[in-house]
């Protein structure tokens, strides 16, 4: 039983790792990637480090033996072109999104940096799109998470207060946003970040992925 019940009326979710399971093209973009330099591919560890390091801007240099520039170059637009082909749907995730959009309103924050319309256009082939009241990706802000920008401007466009939102996602830069929006935070185990790496974030809670959230959900007002 969840001590903590949340009654929102706008949910910020993430992309990667929280709704698609995004690593399959991690791992192709780090392959082409370190083709382009050179270099062997090295273990899997290494490979999936490498996203959670370039979304928080830390350094690769432990990690690349080479020409650091060129393999983010090409990890980057390998990583975009194999979302739409490699991207796919979390377990259950779709079903979870349709009951949570009949109480509350949902918004999309990815920090992909794409045009919206590559975004909604993915969301509406695997069937979710028509769900989001908004979608937003680091196209449409002059800082993308874990800046608060993105969440600010789907509140003033909501037209709903601080203390009614809450923001759901997998990275720390998810957990990071919602706080310095002020607004409640979880989050999920299923991407590429450890339960540590998101306890030392202090989110309000952590879950094993999106299917958990509505069991933590309290509604009882209706969604005009």
């Amino acid at each position: 039983m969840y001590k903590n019940k949340f009654k929102p009326k706008c949910i910020f979710l993430d992309l990667d790792g929280t709704i698609v399971d995004s690593r399959q093209a991690y791992i192709e973009a780090a392959k082409n990637g370190f083709q382009a330099i050179g270099q062997y591919q090295p273990e899997m560890k290494v490979v999936l480090e490498i996203p959670k390091r370039i979304e928080q801007g830390l350094d690769l240099d432990d990690l690349i033996c080479g020409d650091l520039v060129k393999f983010k170059t090409v990890y980057l637009q390998s990583y975009h072109a194999f979302t739409e082909e490699k991207t796919k749907l979390l377990p259950n995730v779709s079903e979870t999104i349709e009951v949570l959009s009949l109480k509350t309103k949902l918004a999309l924050l990815t920090m992909r940096h794409i045009p919206n319309q590559v975004v909604v256009k993915e969301l509406n082939n695997l069937g979710i799109g028509k769900y989001f009241s908004s979608v937003m990706t680091a196209f449409d802000t002059v800082q993308p998470k874990p800046s608060p920008e993105a969440i600010f401007k789907c509140i003033e466009k909501f037209g709903v207060e601080l203390c009614d939102c809450l923001i759901v996602g997998d990275s720390v830069n998810d957990v990071r946003a919602g706080k310095a929006a002020g607004i409640n935070t979880i989050g999920l185990l299923s991407g590429l970040y450890f339960y540590e790496e998101l306890e030392k974030e202090c989110p309000d809670m952590i879950l094993s992925d999106l299917t958990e959230l509505p069991k933590v959900m309290s509604f009882d007002y209706t969604i005009i």
